[in-house]
């Protein structure tokens, strides 16, 4: 499938790392991109034409409806792509008792639910859309290497990741007969603004844990896989580990 200008492109958590690369990449293809983040993200994305802001909560079914229905408005939404996350750590038991329940819930409402609520609006949305090269739409998802690596501290990270991990071969059967693809990308360790408040040593020690390349992954490659998965048409209810052969140890 190729994007024309007349075709958009949701991406959630658009304002910043791995979200901000992807929106570049749609406005390299000529298309345009409508960013859903937080209301102070949204606000500093770059002034651009082609770059739509919509301030909303991914767990929100109204403030996510809302910026379904201005993609829409603003040409033919083709393919969502769903940064959104947080990476609340916490041990199940630690130093100071027991991992809250309700920090537990925020992160698998945000990563697992927040990603299904907008897949599942989404692709109602797309069902309206006339197949291109056999696609009515992609929706793309993120999980992370922790889905599978898990580490100490990870018990919250790594359970959404592992639910969105699984959801994605279910959610590719389901809306097969509708001409909607459903991938997800597991990157590794990557050049976030998560990964920018960590001190030099511990960026270090995490470099050395990739075989090759021996370093953090960068925003722009996650968007160029992104780019390859709108290419090419075979791809469809997988998970693509994105993390230069990275197995992550228990600490």
């Amino acid at each position: 499938m190729q994007l024309s200008e007349n075709d958009v492109v949701l991406v959630t958590g658009g304002a910043s790392g791995l979200g901000a690369a992807t929106v570049q990449l749609v406005l390299a293809t000529g298309a345009k991109a409508v960013v859903i983040d937080l209301p102070d993200a949204v606000a500093a994305t770059p002034a651009d034409e082609r770059i739509i802001g919509v301030a909303a909560d991914v767990r929100d079914e109204d403030q996510v409806q809302a910026a379904v229905d201005r993609a829409c408005e603003a040409g033919t939404l083709r393919v969502v792509v769903n940064c959104a996350g947080v990476a609340t750590p916490g041990r199940i038991i630690g130093k100071h008792g027991l991992l809250g329940l309700a920090d537990f819930q925020r992160v698998i409402d945000i990563n697992l639910v927040g990603t299904f609520n907008v897949l599942r609006l989404a692709a109602a949305a797309m069902l309206d859309n006339e197949p291109v090269d056999g696609d009515r739409g992609l929706i793309v998802m993120t999980a992370s290497v922790a889905a599978y690596d898990g580490q100490i501290g990870q018990a919250a990270y790594a359970a959404s990741k592992g639910g969105i991990a699984a959801l994605t071969i279910s959610a590719a059967r389901d809306l097969a007969d509708k001409q909607i693809r459903v991938m997800t990308i597991a990157p590794g360790v990557m050049e976030t603004p998560m990964m920018a408040g960590l001190p030099e040593k511990a960026r270090t020690t995490l470099e050395t844990l990739v075989p090759h390349p021996a370093r953090l992954g960068r925003p722009s490659e996650y968007a160029l896989l992104v780019g390859q998965l709108i290419a090419n048409p075979l791809l469809n209810g997988e998970v693509i580990r994105l993390d230069g052969a990275l197995r992550m140890p228990p600490r």
